[in-house]
């Protein structure tokens, strides 16, 4: 291009007043998204968990209603003629342009894509229209306000002790410590061990995230040790005790606990960022193996995740050759399951009619889907993410899972060139479905691991209880394992509130007549539940029943089930944690009181003052 022709392409008064309103309404949505993160502060300081919770969910809805009101003024202002080719093609350069400076460009450009494809034709979706690439740079924004994306300490000037309590009281929280000394004695401890006997370089130091990571009951404290040529990444949970006081609960330095924490089975977090991709870089260094797209997904960008998501998708079709086919397992009465052999996802489309025994519509799951999404999946519900109009190249789809689609959903395929077009489907991270699981591991005589899997899918179920969540179909194949050997549900057709449910036990049969009938001789309704039905299907392995019964005969009793829902209804949220118990400092803190030591009391630390 010229540059005499590029002043005649940004002529357009329309193309730039829409890019306007587009950056408008992104900044508002940025805007509240902001404020409903800074609110989190307030509510863990004060306690207010169902409040809390309620402004998580709301805020997964911002981006979604942003973009409606977005597409509603630009359908309103402009009639479809003045819309052509060439203003869309100025109106993105326009954008481009009034980008410069922003400290969110890449979530901005996003959203730029999310109106446009609400309004151009698929056929649009190419990079003279819409941002196929990033185009702004997200590299060294810098903060405008005061508060830097880091603060950085120095503990060989007054002592590790010391500068771990400067950490945690530069925070501000307004609510006190029990015994804020004592914790950071445990802290300190246990960052020893992360050290090990390494030397301290003249370069120690911590790096922390300025803004506290906030979700359900805990606020986290972010950060890395650099020690010469390596780093360590920490993380300090502060929870509230049974009195309402503060305090530290543990120290996760292991890789393993760290990636968990940030899982894709978890709610999103909420921590206020004015930009958003210096902690996304920040956080990669404690994440190395977690895309881009999922720790943006985490922090609750969950539209820039799937920017972010998409893009890599294609290059890894760019770069790969296997075929389309169809996932291993039991095949679903709902969904069918399809997957590429090269790549760490399953990709999930709604048939259009369901064998019975299966009641239910296709609006009905997509309800069941946004339901999770919007829910706490405390670790045991994998997140998904969902897409229309996804074009997949025709020739690396295996003929068996071409006939699959065209015969299951022909509503939702359609082939166009040498391309097939699905018009709606979920993607989520591939893990191996737990009946395959336990078949494997009982195969290879691993009954140590079959025990580990059976646990596991018992603390599931019990943890989605916590969370209000009853499975419907606890079958093993609804159940996935991941890398970390975690059980996690993944098929949510039948989910329900446990509020909703009504647990029973089967009535004692009146007579011969009843006790030998193959049809229950009693009414069930819509949401009636038998827990002690459940062994009938679960439990046919005596191996897998004896683990089973011995750590989780609770679930097959009606008590269980009505004891937990009637907490629930109380208003009790339970306590969900993203670590193991044996790593918490209350196993410390019980030590020392059967044997008490009085760690040396430490001057409270003035403010780490910020320079602007």
């Amino acid at each position: 291009m010229t540059q005499a022709a590029f002043p005649k392409l940004l002529s357009s008064q329309i193309a730039f007043d829409i890019a306007r309103t587009i950056l408008d309404g992104f900044d508002k949505h940025y805007r509240l998204f902001r404020q409903t993160s800074q609110a989190a502060r307030r509510h863990f300081e004060t306690g207010a968990w169902a409040v809390a919770q309620q402004a998580a969910r709301e805020r997964i809805g911002f981006y979604d209603k942003r973009v409606q009101e977005c597409v509603q003024v630009l359908e309103d202002e402009y009639a479809g003629e003045e819309l052509t080719d060439a203003v869309w093609r100025e109106t993105k350069l326009h954008y481009i342009g009034i980008l410069s400076g922003h400290k969110q460009p890449e979530c901005a450009e996003t959203f730029f894509n999310s109106v446009c494809c609400n309004i151009l034709h698929r056929t649009y979706f190419h990079n003279d229209f819409i941002f196929v690439r990033p185009v702004v740079s997200t590299e060294y924004i810098e903060t405008e306000e005061l508060l830097p994306t880091y603060r950085v300490y120095h503990p060989h000037t007054d002592g590790l002790r010391f500068t771990l309590k400067r950490v945690v009281t530069n925070f501000q929280l307004d609510c006190k410590f029990a015994d804020l000394d004592r914790d950071i004695a445990l802290v300190e401890a246990r960052l020893a061990q992360m050290f090990g006997d390494e030397p301290r370089e003249p370069n120690h130091q911590l790096q922390v995230l300025s803004n506290l990571f906030f979700r359900n009951k805990g606020a986290y404290i972010v950060g890395k040790a650099i020690n010469g040529f390596r780093e360590f990444p920490f993380i300090i949970p502060i929870l509230h005790n049974r009195h309402g006081e503060l305090v530290l609960d543990t120290v996760l330095y292991e890789q393993e606990h760290i990636t968990v924490l940030f899982s894709f089975t978890r709610a999103y977090f909420l921590v206020d960022m004015e930009v958003p991709s210096a902690y996304v870089q920040f956080l990669r260094g404690l994440l190395p193996r977690k895309p881009r797209s999922e720790i943006y997904t985490i922090l609750g960008l969950q539209k820039q995740g799937k920017t972010l998501f998409y893009r890599d998708y294609l290059q890894h079709l760019k770069h790969t050759s296997d075929r389309f086919e169809i996932a291993p397992g039991i095949r679903g009465l709902v969904m069918l399951v399809f997957a590429l052999p090269s790549f760490p996802y399953v990709f999930k489309v709604i048939k259009d009619f369901y064998p019975a025994p299966k009641e239910t519509t296709r609006a009905q799951i997509k309800e069941k889907y946004l339901l999770v999404k919007y829910h706490d999946r405390v670790g045991r519900m994998a997140d998904t993410l969902e897409y229309s109009n996804v074009a997949f190249p025709l020739e690396r789809f295996s003929e068996e899972l071409l006939a699959e689609l065209m015969h299951h959903a022909p509503s939702l395929v359609e082939i166009e060139g040498g391309r097939i077009i699905i018009r709606h489907l979920y993607i989520e991270r591939r893990m191996v479905p737990l009946n395959i699981d336990l078949t494997n591991v009982e195969k290879a005589g691993d009954d140590a691991r079959l025990a580990h899997d059976v646990i596991e899918y018992g603390n599931a179920i019990k943890d989605l209880v916590a969370a209000n969540i009853f499975p419907g179909d606890m079958l093993y194949k609804n159940f996935g394992v991941t890398r970390h050997k975690r059980v996690v549900f993944y098929d949510y057709d039948e989910i329900e509130y446990i509020t909703d449910c009504n647990f029973r036990d089967i009535p004692a049969p009146r007579n011969e007549e009843d006790e030998m009938a193959a049809e229950p001789w009693y009414p069930v309704g819509r949401h009636d539940v038998f827990p002690e039905q459940f062994g009938r299907f679960l439990l046919g392995n005596a191996k897998i029943r004896k683990v089973f019964m011995e750590h989780h005969a609770d679930l097959l009793t009606r008590e269980f089930w009505q004891a937990r829902k009637q907490r629930i209804m109380d208003g009790h949220i339970e306590d969900v944690f993203p670590y193991p118990q044996a790593i918490r400092f209350c196993n410390e803190r019980r030590a020392q009181v059967r044997a008490p030591a009085s760690p040396p009391r430490i001057s409270t630390p003035p403010l780490l003052e910020i320079q602007p």
